[in-house]
């Protein structure tokens, strides 16, 4: 029997996750049973929210438990198959977790059209990632042409989609991103108007200065001091659609804004709209947004970014940069070659 790796987790992190928190373990690779699959893991997706399911607090999904292998989407290959859905050597995308080979007996298997882009865009651009800044863009903050869309994360999987769908729309888009790299990414690479540093003392003001008639639109990736530089310029009637709040997945602590009485005036007040969102919610919109997004990359109207890093050991490490903004673009692990 060949041998097998996955990382699962080895304890429950206190702010920061570190290495002890994970452990790579050896396993003999299976044997599918009748209508089972094997799958041999290609591309395994990082993202910002596994560092939810490491923790015990209540949330949307169960938390991985101690020793269970890591959450995670991945890219396969079928290596053998006892099912005649899938065929030895079909491209599949399936939750599997940090793990080089898992087996499925096809339920939640969805085959990936290599038609559409290289396999990896099907948990980046095409995956995940993008329906979640396409559904939460459009179903939510729904930007109209002449107005001022502001996303936090800008160079990101998410927020980078984001800001290029509000400009198909004919809006203005502001991008918000960690150092002068990325700002000029957002801006040259991607067709942004603006992007400002996060890390700029000056953030309100610059901010303020990139969105003269104010900000319709807030695409909430990050919380923290970013939230706080774009409450005060939301226009009335504005909608912040709430993906993610990155600066606080490492709280031990609630703590909610010593601001939180004003914060709720402004809410009344300006008939803002906030809504926090899964990408789940929208399921029944994944057809309307293959058909457009995979278009709008065909004619190069979305552009894409991925920050890859070699092999299943390098995924903790890769993890913990994510989480500090380390990556640039779309967090992917490459486990293994294309085709076996």
């Amino acid at each position: 029997m060949s041998q097998g790796k996955r990382i699962v987790l080895a304890a429950r992190p206190v702010g920061e996750p570190k290495p002890s928190d994970f452990r790579i373990e050896e396993f003999e690779v299976p044997t599918p049973g009748a209508g089972e699959v094997l799958l041999r893991t290609v591309w395994l997706s990082l993202d910002p929210y596994m560092r939810g399911r490491m923790s015990e607090g209540p949330s949307y999904a169960a938390p991985v438990p101690i020793g269970g292998v890591m959450e995670g989407e991945a890219v396969s290959e079928v290596a053998a198959s006892n099912n005649p859905d899938f065929a030895k050597g079909e491209i599949v995308r399936i939750r599997s977790g940090w793990q080089t080979h898992a087996i499925s007996n096809g339920k939640g298997l969805i085959k990936v059209d290599p038609k559409l882009g290289p396999i990896s865009t099907s948990i980046g651009v095409l995956g995940m990632p993008g329906m979640t800044a396409y559904t939460g863009l459009l179903d939510i903050g729904k930007p109209q042409a002449g107005e001022t869309v502001v996303v936090a994360g800008a160079s990101g999987a998410v927020g980078s989609a984001v800001g290029q769908i509000a400009k198909i729309k004919g809006a203005r888009a502001v991008g918000i991103a960690g150092g002068k790299d990325k700002c000029d990414y957002v801006v040259k690479e991607l067709g942004f108007d603006a992007c400002i540093d996060h890390r700029d003392p000056d953030l309100a003001a610059k901010l303020k200065d990139a969105c003269p008639k104010g900000i319709d639109v807030y695409f909430e990736n990050v919380g923290g001091a970013v939230f706080e530089a774009v409450f005060p310029q939301l226009n009335a009637f504005a909608r912040v659609p709430v993906c993610g709040l990155i600066a606080h997945y490492n709280d031990t602590e609630a703590r909610p804004p010593k601001w939180a009485g004003s914060m709720m005036r402004a809410i009344l007040t300006k008939r803002l709209t906030f809504r926090g969102f899964i990408v789940s919610d929208f399921a029944a919109r994944h057809g309307d947004f293959v058909r457009d997004m995979s278009a709008w990359v065909r004619e190069g109207k979305v552009k894409y970014k991925e920050f890859v890093t070699e092999g299943l050991d390098s995924a903790p490490s890769a993890f913990m940069g994510l989480l500090k903004g380390a990556n640039f673009g779309k967090q992917l692990v490459r486990v293994g070659p294309d085709k076996a």
